[in-house]
């Protein structure tokens, strides 16, 4: 029996998201705020801005408009930040676990204009690749040597 879409999704981004909480557990407190430029996300800013973003791409397909994650941090530490990535991870996974068939050719309001749900879902997962990216860099820049990219083995 094929897998379906829905389950494809999630654990495509139980992958990525594996791999990035792993890596953060291995940050040490006091890099909390390092930066990689002046004026760039730190990793408590990056792992608050993954984490609203699941719940702002999310909250799209249900058709609700969110804001965008502000760019200075929630959390006020690492210990917190990692928290919230747990949170909504799980709540990232059950949604896309949720999707029926139908649900990936349905249009819903995104980024002033409409886009099919899988769409929508595709961008998740190219947007958490993205920042997980600069986590991976920032993190060797602190002499932190990261995991493997993608979290064998989720879902």
């Amino acid at each position: 029996m094929p897998i379906p879409p829905s389950e494809i999704y999630a654990r495509n981004f139980l992958m990525h998201r594996g791999a990035l909480q792993d890596l953060y557990a291995e940050l040490p407190e006091e890099q909390a705020h390092f930066s990689a430029w002046d004026g760039g996300m730190t990793f408590i800013d990056l792992a608050d801005h993954l984490a609203g973003s699941s719940q702002m791409f999310l909250g799209m397909i249900r058709g609700q408009i969110l804001p965008r994650p502000a760019e200075g941090s929630d959390s006020a530490s690492l210990q917190e930040a990692r928290a919230r990535l747990a949170a909504t991870t799980e709540q990232a996974a059950e949604a896309m676990r949720a999707l029926i068939p139908a649900d990936f050719t349905r249009r819903v309001p995104a980024f002033g204009g409409e886009l099919p749900v899988s769409a929508l879902l595709d961008a998740l997962l190219a947007h958490e690749a993205h920042h997980k990216g600069q986590v991976w860099l920032m993190a060797r820049m602190v002499g932190v040597k990261p995991p493997m990219f993608l979290k064998r083995g989720q879902g």
